[in-house]
């Protein structure tokens, strides 16, 4: 994979995400973890090779087709991706409103969510009132509501504090254990130690096998 004409950012890139498996991924800033993400979530196209997203050849599939791949991909972006007009309620319903589900339908778990991520209070709040760790957790929620079949999340846990990171990752493992595959990109090895889960490590563009990290004893 390149950008433009540049040189190429991945290198010889093999990865298969079994269906309700648990990876994280790590690696230095400017490894390409984020591009492998941008990839996997079809916000960037690969130069050569082959890719099958939920076993269809994502080469041959039509702009209609892609459109209909990436609903069934919930993304945390690092940026948030808030949309400003929208309350922090809206904000989170988005992906069920944009799959044709009624408001009295989904109401209760969209409260729910946001009881969970500690911002029950904050439900008619809009973005520009927020801080980034309550935009992050909005995100998140947004991210997950619709119970995705791959959740991608890159650095999810990175304006959080420590016991609000260790909350959200039980949703992430929740969200596992209903079916959703899980792929979150991550700076924070104490929480990638402590999770037990296979890490896949990125270098220059060159991803590594999986290994499973010991936990550390309590």
């Amino acid at each position: 994979m390149r950008y433009a004409h540049g040189p190429d950012v991945l290198h010889n890139i093999n990865l298969n995400l079994a269906p309700g498996s648990f990876h994280f991924l790590t690696g230095p800033s400017g490894a390409g973890k984020s591009s492998l993400l941008k990839l996997i979530y079809l916000a960037q196209h690969s130069s050569r090779g082959e890719m099958r997203l939920f076993g269809q050849d994502v080469r041959a599939c039509s702009r209609n087709q892609k459109s209909l791949l990436r609903r069934r991909v919930g993304v945390v972006f690092q940026e948030f991706r808030l949309l400003d007009h929208l309350s922090v309620f809206e904000n989170i319903a988005l992906p069920l409103r944009a799959s044709g589900i009624k408001r009295d339908t989904y109401e209760e778990d969209v409260v729910e969510l946001l009881s969970w991520v500690g911002l029950g209070d904050a439900i008619n709040a809009y973005p520009r009132t927020l801080s980034g760790g309550e935009k992050q957790r909005v995100a998140i929620a947004r991210a997950v509501v619709a119970k995705p079949e791959l959740l991608i999340a890159d650095e999810p846990t990175g304006n959080v504090d420590p016991d609000m990171a260790i909350r959200l990752m039980r949703l992430f493992v929740e969200l596992n254990r209903l079916g959703s595959t899980v792929l979150i990109a991550s700076h924070d090895l104490q929480l990638v130690r402590a999770s037990g889960a296979p890490v896949l490590t990125i270098n220059d563009g060159r991803l590594s096998a999986p290994k499973t990290p010991r936990k550390r004893a309590r």
